[in-house]
């Protein structure tokens, strides 16, 4: 008699897919114009560089490039990353940093090096669903913290904060994904003191922070004394060079840092060490800065064709942010929509955008959508949002 191999494990079979994985994958038809995926525009990719970056480093080191590496991360990509973050206000040394395959694994690492089965995690409300899924893996129990048009609303924290005693704070305070909003100076000032008060570590994720266009730069919570023991800062290299090099970094306390390349030695021993070797390369030998200001403009572009069209593709009543940077224009449509329905519409006009509900920790707003900017240029932008109008009558 054969019997049955033993089931999967709870949390495989209790979390589901990225509804938002999902829907690229049904607007993958090169006719649909998506304002669904947070897609950096392909056409923008400094690619010959980068692929002058690589050429260099087989050339000149192929033992190197294709031979294991040090967990941590290539020592010099490390600290030309340690550099860029000096120069930008957040004084850093390379032995400070732990090269990640993309920030969202270093939310992993942190999961695992931070979470027990059952702690309890503070998220902004809405906040990044893969995030979500990266903590329902880690089996605790998440708490939602409110947000206004600015942001986490540091009071609503403290109140949390004495009601469930979280563990940590998750939070993107710079071009937040899915809101595209940025927490003020004074409020990041209030979560650190918080955060100091009550005993709490914070994650701080930037993957945007360097696409501003509009408006001054905001200070890292990382960057102020009250949380610099108790504050993680990740990022990635996606946005600005290319998220095919699935590359990012973590910064964090020292204790922490160790804890986190024990857990990465387990996950995958370290970061592709060619991919590694050609971003330091390319941060070398390109202008990573005068890339990013092309970036920057046509981003700007692109944001301000999508702003111009709302007004007249979405239902009167609809409400919207303009964001000073990122990638993301929050919108809520008048109640009694639901963007979830609207969606199998769109699709149909060759259209597409991301529902807002599956963002939030707890009792989702179906209203709401998130309509990513970056991907197609200003005229896809405008015949989209005429598509979109059709779909949304």
């Amino acid at each position: 008699m054969r019997a049955d191999v033993p089931p999967l494990a709870a949390r495989a079979t209790s979390i589901e897919g990225s509804p938002v994985r999902d829907i690229l994958a049904l607007t993958a038809r090169p006719e649909v114009i998506s304002f669904a995926g947070g897609l950096p525009a392909a056409s923008l990719f400094d690619s010959g560089a980068i692929a002058a970056a690589f050429e260099r480093v087989l050339a000149e080191s192929p033992h190197e490039a294709l031979q294991y590496s040090t967990t941590e991360g290539h020592p010099a990509l490390r600290a030309a990353t340690a550099a860029r973050l000096t120069g930008r206000g957040l004084p850093t040394g390379a032995d400070d940093l732990l090269i990640t395959t993309g920030s969202q694994q270093g939310l992993s690492l942190l999961a695992t090096a931070l979470l027990e089965p059952g702690d309890v995690v503070a998220v902004e409300n809405p906040t990044y669903l893969a995030a979500l899924q990266c903590f329902a893996f880690a089996g605790v129990r998440v708490v939602p913290v409110p947000s206004d048009d600015e942001g986490l609303d540091p009071a609503a924290l403290e109140t949390v904060l004495a009601r469930e005693r979280p563990k940590l704070l998750y939070t993107i305070p710079t071009f937040q994904n899915p809101t595209g909003r940025t927490l003020p100076a004074e409020r990041r000032e209030a979560v650190a003191e918080v955060a100091e008060r009550h005993g709490m570590w914070i994650v701080e994720d930037d993957p945007y922070g360097e696409l501003r266009f509009a408006g001054s730069p905001v200070p890292w919570i990382a960057a102020g004394a009250r949380a610099a023991d108790r504050t993680v800062l990740l990022s990635s290299f996606s946005k600005i060079m290319a998220p095919g090099l699935r590359l990012g970094w973590l910064r964090a306390p020292s204790a922490l840092r160790r804890a986190c390349v024990v857990a990465k030695q387990a996950a995958d021993l370290h970061s592709p060490t060619v991919a590694q070797m050609a971003a330091a390369r390319y941060l070398a030998d390109a202008d990573l800065d005068a890339h990013l200001n092309r970036v920057r403009h046509a981003y700007r572009e692109r944001r301000d064709a999508l702003l111009a069209g709302l007004p007249e593709a979405l239902p009167e009543g609809s409400r919207w942010n303009e964001p000073e940077g990122g990638m993301f224009v929050w919108a809520s449509l008048p109640e009694g929509y639901d963007a979830t329905e609207r969606l199998r519409a769109a699709v149909r006009y060759d259209v597409a955008f991301v529902p807002g509900a599956p963002f939030f920790a707890d009792r989702p707003d179906p209203a709401t959508m998130r309509l990513s900017f970056v991907t197609h240029p200003p005229e896809e932008i405008t015949e989209g949002l005429g598509r979109l109008a059709k779909a949304l009558r």
